[in-house]
């Protein structure tokens, strides 16, 4: 009796505790630009209570100002613009880790408005931060335009022009180019194969002394024990792994697996996967099956037609049909196993690439990860609140009190099923709402463009 008359008196402190945090004092005046109400909010990576029911969240500019009980708002004022959610769910917007944002000019054979259409349909599928993973002129003046709501689209993150054997042909180049891309107002330096050892240490050496991330590939002669050692923020598409332990060819072992997780949470190191599109790089993915995806006529013609032949002249030097379904199965049991053994994984796509369209790349992301073995609740939490972590200057990643207003609402459960996220009923970004009217009206603009 003595422990459930303990237990009881916890359980009623943490009780008044939640209460006093979720429900603002009569005194409190509740104010905001926008109200989204009769919403369930989804939370991940965070908390033990997932859904917490019947809310309200107040956005002032964007911000989120308050998340409180519907019992709590009494009269909002009358400029307060209400969204019923009418009992749908809301989650945090995700964040899109290893993207690319094209540039905002005529580039090649895409066309001007190319850069804007492949923005929106991040949005569109609820992705409202974006780390884009190589830069192009102009980029950085979109990247302000966005932030100065001149344009629409997610947050970027940008990373400058890549270091690779081809841009980087010595020692004093690759320090002098940190410099230039941090003077320039990159955030990140991309890492791509072809540096040498000793490019790759000097690179690493003056991204460190300028505070500035370096991420993506892993270079054959640097390789994964070193990368990690010289402080490379995130190893993007496991890369390096397979090739540590010799196990492109053959199935992995146990004791490889237990290795790379080890040396992985040791140094500290945040990978970002894209299993589902570097599936169809190396030719582990059925080619007719690829084909039927219906988001492709969201993309120029010439950009359909350069994936549609790729199984007819693979190109990027990854493709292998010979092993490919090895070493496919071989990165999915490596995901499983960081999973398991505590590696920091967060969410990325490396759209817009093969197959893989802006946004709607997220849903075969996410079934790639529940193949491995990754429950729904951790995929949303690598893409909303490890992304936050990540970027920790900024305040994004959940539904919560000063974060920014970045959201999708669902109509159904996203914790049930994933299909959920597929066509979210309207999605938030930095307190602009998109409602299904109008991210279906501009969705039916852009395919009338790519005919």
């Amino acid at each position: 009796m003595r422990k459930l008359k303990g237990f009881i008196a916890i359980a009623t402190t943490v009780l008044i505790a939640a209460c006093q945090q979720t429900v603002p004092a009569e005194s409190e005046s509740l104010s905001a630009d926008i109200a989204v109400i009769n919403a369930n909010v989804v939370r991940v990576g965070e908390s033990n209570t997932p859904i917490l029911s019947q809310r309200a969240v107040l956005i002032s500019d964007d911000k989120i100002k308050q998340v409180v009980p519907m019992a709590a708002v009494q009269q909002l004022p009358e400029s307060t613009r209400i969204i019923d959610a009418n009992d749908g769910y809301l989650l945090a917007g995700f964040t899109e880790m290893h993207g690319h944002v094209p540039p905002a000019t005529d580039f090649g054979q895409f066309p001007k408005r190319y850069a804007d259409d492949m923005l929106f349909l991040y949005l569109a599928n609820g992705v409202t931060t974006v780390r884009g993973m190589l830069g192009y002129p102009h980029q950085l003046q979109l990247k302000q335009d966005i932030a100065e709501g001149k344009r629409m689209g997610p947050t970027l993150y940008l990373a400058g022009p890549s270091f690779n054997g081809n841009t980087i042909e010595s020692v004093e180049q690759a320090t002098q180019r940190v410099i230039e891309h941090r003077s320039q107002g990159w955030d990140l330096l991309k890492i791509h194969p072809g540096l040498s050892l000793s490019e790759y240490q000097a690179l690493a050496a003056t991204a460190r002394a300028e505070a500035m991330d370096f991420a993506g590939h892993v270079p054959a002669d640097v390789g994964l024990e070193v990368a990690m050692t010289e402080g490379q923020r995130t190893i993007d598409h496991l890369d390096g792994y397979l090739e540590y332990v010799d196990a492109i060819n053959r199935p992995i072992t146990d004791d490889e697996l237990q290795r790379l997780v080890q040396l992985t949470i040791e140094h500290q190191i945040a990978v970002v996967p894209t299993q589902a599109l570097w599936a169809t790089l190396i030719g582990a993915e059925d080619p007719q099956q690829l084909a039927t995806y219906p988001e492709l006529d969201l993309v120029p013609q010439v950009v359909r037609e350069g994936w549609l032949n790729y199984y007819q002249q693979p190109s990027m030097g990854y493709f292998n049909t010979e092993h490919a379904a090895t070493q496919q199965a071989n990165r999915q049991r490596l995901l499983k196993a960081l999973y398991e053994g505590g590696a920091e994984i967060i969410f990325g796509t490396d759209a817009p690439q093969l197959f893989s369209v802006p946004g709607y790349s997220i849903h075969h992301e996410i079934n790639k990860m529940q193949q491995a073995g990754i429950p729904l609740k951790d995929i949303y939490a690598s893409a909303t609140v490890a992304a936050g972590d990540y970027f920790a200057e900024d305040e994004f990643g959940k539904i919560s009190a000063g974060h920014r207003a970045d959201f999708m609402l669902l109509k159904n459960n996203p914790l049930v099923s994933a299909d959920a996220l597929k066509e979210p009923q309207g999605v938030m970004v930095r307190g602009t709402w998109l409602a299904r009217q109008d991210i279906d009206a501009k969705l039916a603009e852009i395919r009338a463009a790519y005919r």
